[in-house]
């Protein structure tokens, strides 16, 4: 799930601005950020004066970009990955490195399918708020209006929800919830007990009180939908949110079913510690907050529909976009996150991280997909490695580096 603050081996599996089980993403899904000091620096060109903040996309910046992608590879021992960055009238970078099956070397390439772990977020909030672009729901209602048996179920909103302000306990990070994940990642989770898992904890925090990444926030926003549309939540966010955004590749799984062709993925988050490829485990366990597939090409043209509120009326889009200090020098709205004036989300799911994010400054799409969600050095995404090495080239006044977050759990990340 998208980018994931990973804490202990309990709180592994937060998805985060990346999901990945041990983060659905279920932790911050910002995925955890890279200090500047652990980035890889990478040679900044000098942009013409009709470039702007983003360059031409010549031979000589793509040679750029592709040293700084392989020393990132080299860096944090990336199996495979696959980049996209293009700007209006700038050109495009589209090319895949390393391979997306270690045992067959079969190449990575643009056209395969991978988990994007919280990445589902932006989905699954874009749902809400067309829901509240229809009347059938309001930003500030509390969530016992909908759903009973939730801790400050009364005072609780599903503008915190989204926001990540609740005060309600991340399911991902209960060590019951990684043993059992972890154990046996074949098992088929329900929403019930996710939550079950987070409720048996105490509340963190008096709603709105701070920012904290918790995947049970969107458990319950999946479980809204539901409630108010009387349809399952995959089928409702594949008709009014899938389509209409022109995405032909992008699948709400109920089962652990990968579409073909798509890159095996490798994660350390297992019971024996030891490296394993999570291509076939359960994703239900993310959910509404991490189980989407997806792949490169539906995942640009998600980024700009996220940005700038295709699906959504202007007002609404507003609120989104309305971001509150989450980290050091990035913001969370609503399903959303802004770092350095980049929006979009991240995502990370056992096996699998994934960033898209979009800048309206320059019209600049940038996504990165990879086959590993195996922190660097214990505590950094790769993939925010691979934003932080790619914005010091092109977009050096923005460049992505987003900070470590300070709590998580199994990713399905920020």
């Amino acid at each position: 799930m998208t980018t994931r603050w990973r804490g202990t081996a309990a709180t592994a599996l937060a998805m985060g601005l990346v999901l990945t089980p041990l983060s659905a993403s279920a932790g911050y899904a910002w995925d955890r950020a890279a200090p500047a000091s652990a980035a890889v620096a990478a040679p900044t060109p000098t942009p013409t004066p009709a470039s702007g903040d983003f360059p031409v996309l010549t031979p000589a910046v793509a040679q750029q970009l592709d040293d700084a992608v392989r020393k990132v590879m080299r860096q944090a021992s990336v199996p495979g990955v696959s980049v996209h960055l293009s700007a209006p009238g700038k050109g495009t970078y589209e090319k895949s490195f390393g391979v997306a099956d270690k045992q067959t070397g079969r190449p990575m390439t643009p056209d395969l399918y991978v988990r994007i772990g919280s990445e589902t977020k932006t989905f699954t909030v874009t749902a809400v708020l067309e829901l509240v672009d229809e009347g059938k729901i309001g930003l500030d209602d509390p969530i016992g209006k909908y759903i009973d048996g939730v801790p400050n179920g009364d005072r609780i909103t599903l503008r915190e929800l989204a926001g990540m302000r609740s005060g309600l306990f991340n399911y991902s990070a209960d060590p019951g919830f990684y043993k059992a994940l972890t154990t046996d990642p074949d098992r088929p989770f329900t929403p019930q007990e996710l939550l079950d898992y987070s409720f048996k904890h105490p509340v963190l925090f008096e709603p709105d009180a701070k920012f904290y990444y918790c995947n049970t926030n969107l458990i319950l926003l999946g479980l809204v939908v539901e409630k108010i549309t009387g349809e399952p939540l995959h089928e409702y966010i594949a008709r009014e949110v899938i389509e209409p955004a022109g995405l032909h590749h992008t699948v709400f799984p109920t089962d652990a079913a990968f579409p073909s062709p798509h890159a095996q993925g490798y994660t350390n988050q297992t019971a024996s510690g030891k490296v394993e490829d999570a291509a076939d485990w359960n994703p239900s366990w993310g959910w509404a907050a991490g189980a989407i597939i997806s792949r490169l090409d539906d995942l640009k043209t998600w980024a700009k529909v996220v940005a700038t509120g295709t699906l959504l009326t202007p007002a609404t889009q507003a609120q989104r976009l309305k971001v509150k200090e989450a980290l050091p020098g990035a913001g969370y709205g609503l399903g959303i996150f802004n770092v350095q004036g980049w929006i979009g989300h991240n995502g990370s799911l056992p096996g699998y991280e994934t960033l898209t994010v979009y800048l309206p400054e320059s019209q600049a799409t940038m996504v990165v997909v990879l086959n590993t969600d195996i922190l660097y050095q214990g505590s950094i995404e790769p993939s925010t490695l691979f934003g932080q090495a790619i914005t010091e080239i092109v977009t050096p006044e923005h460049v992505y580096n987003l900070p470590k977050p300070v709590t998580g759990t199994p990713s399905a990340t920020p």
